[in-house]
């Protein structure tokens, strides 16, 4: 089990690409650029924020990285950690939706690095940060389907 007090030079490697994905967000109205960078297996994938006309359409940075893994197929393997970005005074936490896809890609052990643009970074687990995280199938159950699934293709 990762120690979840210590910032490891991987961490500050998931950082610098979301840092480098926040470059990209579309925030016209609301201005909170966000960035993310999920590892999957050896595979970094970075997401924005991105907002619309329509508030509802918009993607969080977290979930756009997680799909854009899916769309790419780094997704096979399951997720190992995501740091999230914000130019916030202290680093922000994500929200319940992108909670919830971060539980069902990571499980509870999933390693949580927020950060902010002046490098304050608090890591956690994600069971610490959805405790209690909705599944229909434990994370276990799932990574074996999509082994089947990637053997059948």
């Amino acid at each position: 089990m990762a120690d979840f007090a210590t910032i490891t030079a991987s961490d500050r490697a998931l950082v610098k690409s979301a840092i480098d994905a926040s470059t990209y967000a579309h925030a016209p109205w609301s201005q909170f650029k966000v960035g993310a960078a999920a590892k999957f297996g050896g595979k970094v994938v970075k997401g924005c924020n991105v907002e619309f006309d329509v508030y509802g359409l918009t993607n969080c940075a977290e979930r756009t990285a997680i799909f854009a893994a899916y769309a790419s197929g780094a997704a096979r393997n399951p997720m190992t950690a995501i740091a999230i970005v914000t130019d916030t005074p202290t680093p922000a936490s994500p929200c319940g939706a992108c909670r919830q896809v971060m539980f069902e890609c990571g499980g509870g052990d999933l390693r949580v690095i927020l950060s902010n643009m002046r490098g304050d970074i608090c890591v956690a687990r994600m069971r610490d940060l959805l405790p209690g995280g909705f599944e229909l199938a434990p994370l276990e159950k799932r990574i074996l389907s999509r082994a089947k699934a990637r053997k059948k293709a």
